[in-house]
């Protein structure tokens, strides 16, 4: 293709459903070495062949990904992983108690592996999991390869949960879009390195702590030095335009209000993440009403979030929104 034809402005991708015959277009578009949006119960991800490394710079290019960052492969399950990586006891026994479902597993990438280099950024390790939705399940089987896919946003800013915030962001830089409705989680998965020895938390997310820590003990933390091991590691990370304002108990002139449980007398919220201080519907939707917000508010408050069971997920994610400062003794993300 000539430069001509590269600057070019695309059309913007067809979205279509999740038939049999939809994820039959999907595999040839990936196969053909396209890029792909698709459902997944976390957040829509941006698709592509893993072992294809040109397709996989598709990837970075669209959302303008820094190339450091490494790429979660989806697979269908343990039989595909242990093909790209070594499992310990202790993964074999996370993969078979939550797989299908929003764990990742980062663990040592196999010498014969063959997924792209620029997948893992260079790492010895991989990223790993398989995706519990029926529509992303069956791409990954017709197309018979691990898939590589982030979120399908731009870079740093919300994960979509929609079809419909692929489509406003990204539609003219990638080939096609499955709309297989909202999000069940609404949250990016939990990221763990199991090992001989216990596992590490990477990244809180869908799946909480204590539901993990039943089978490895204790998460650890990583060690500051070691840089980035997986996605969703950059310390900036989600972000809104908005000025966000964490744990405010109401809201400032020009502020809109997200709310969590029951508001403050006297508070009008603008959206409330759960009436009922339900965690799993917050993170539900979390990405969907900060980004309602972000699209009519230069400014918006937050109200706490427990820290237990998912708000630690919650808490990650609103925190890595922006550089942190403080403003009288309220946490503010710029």
């Amino acid at each position: 293709m000539n430069s001509d034809s590269e600057s070019a402005p695309r059309a913007p991708a067809p979205v279509i459903g999740v038939t049999p015959a939809d994820l039959d277009r999907a595999a040839a578009v990936i196969l053909s070495g396209g890029l792909v949006a698709i459902p997944t119960e976390t957040v829509y991800g941006l698709a592509a062949d893993a072992t294809n490394g040109v397709a996989v710079a598709k990837i970075y290019t669209a959302k303008g990904r820094p190339s450091f960052n490494p790429l979660i492969c989806h697979v269908s399950g343990l039989a595909m992983a242990e093909e790209l990586a070594d499992f310990s006891p202790l993964a074999r026994a996370l993969a078979a108690r939550f797989w299908p479902g929003p764990l990742t597993l980062v663990l040592p990438r196999k010498a014969t592996c063959p997924v792209a280099e620029l997948v893992t950024a260079g790492l010895p390790s991989i990223a790993l999991r398989s995706p519990k939705h029926v529509a992303a399940l069956g791409l990954i089987a017709r197309v018979g390869r691990p898939l590589a896919a982030p979120s399908a946003n731009p870079s740093e800013t919300l994960s979509p949960t929609r079809a419909e915030h692929v489509a406003h962001n990204l539609s003219s830089k990638i080939d096609l879009i499955l709309d297989g409705g909202p999000c069940e989680r609404g949250l990016e998965s939990t990221i763990i390195a199991p090992g001989e020895s216990g596992a590490v938390m990477l990244r809180p997310g869908a799946l909480a702590r204590s539901e993990i820590e039943s089978l490895t003990g204790s998460l650890r933390a990583p060690e500051a030095a070691q840089g980035v091991l997986a996605p969703g590691m950059m310390r900036r990370h989600y972000a809104p335009r908005a000025r966000l304002r964490l744990d405010a108990l109401d809201a400032s002139p020009g502020e809109a209000y997200l709310a969590f449980g029951a508001p403050p007398n006297g508070v009008s919220p603008s959206l409330n993440l759960s009436i009922r201080g339900d965690l799993q519907e917050a993170a539900s939707n979390l990405f969907a009403m900060l980004r309602t917000l972000d699209e009519t508010h230069s400014a918006i408050a937050v109200a706490p979030i427990p820290g237990a069971g998912l708000g630690e997920a919650i808490n990650d994610r609103l925190n890595r929104a922006g550089a942190l400062s403080s403003q009288d003794g309220v946490r503010e993300i710029r």
